[in-house]
């Protein structure tokens, strides 16, 4: 029971602190791999649940589907700085 307590409060609060990182990070690339721990997670939820099934679902639809498709879309619409642009981020 104690254990099960640990783990749950343990992975709440990666679960929230990634969520958080969501939402606050400066770089889309580092905000897809924060969802993509928030959405493993919350499946680690599922499974603390006894709910097998949901919680691979949810590691199959949403963290191998979702996640890769705004992996392409952000390799693919992400723009390559110019010589002017890497001189004025100094």
């Amino acid at each position: 029971m104690v254990y099960e307590l640990l783990t749950f409060g343990l992975f709440a609060l990666v679960t929230i602190a990634s969520s958080l990182g969501v939402v606050l990070a400066r770089d889309v690339w580092h905000s897809a791999l924060l969802l993509g721990v928030a959405l493993l997670s919350v499946a680690v939820h599922y499974v603390m649940l006894q709910a097998e099934f949901l919680a691979a679902m949810q590691v199959l639809v949403y963290v191998g589907g979702v996640l890769v498709l705004i992996t392409f879309a952000v390799m693919l619409t992400r723009q390559a700085k110019t010589e002017t642009e890497e001189v004025t981020d100094i």
